[in-house]
């Protein structure tokens, strides 16, 4: 499981949300949650942005300092 899909899940059960009402305040399909909270690796990152709007986050590039 990827960091991103830790932290969704975790933010979502913090806030005592199902995944269907996570979909449904983030205006993103049930399909796009379960995917996003398996660590599918190929995600729009628009709709990542609407997921973690809820929590008052959002996906930013940073630097790779392993490279």
């Amino acid at each position: 499981m990827t960091q991103l899909a830790k932290y969704v899940k975790e933010m979502r059960k913090q806030f005592g949300l199902t995944q269907v009402d996570l979909s449904q305040k983030s205006g993103v399909g049930l399909r796009f949650v379960r995917e996003l909270e398996q660590g599918k690796t190929t995600l729009r990152l628009d709709k990542v942005n609407q997921v973690l709007a809820l929590f008052g986050a959002e996906m930013n590039p940073t630097k790779i300092t392993d490279v």
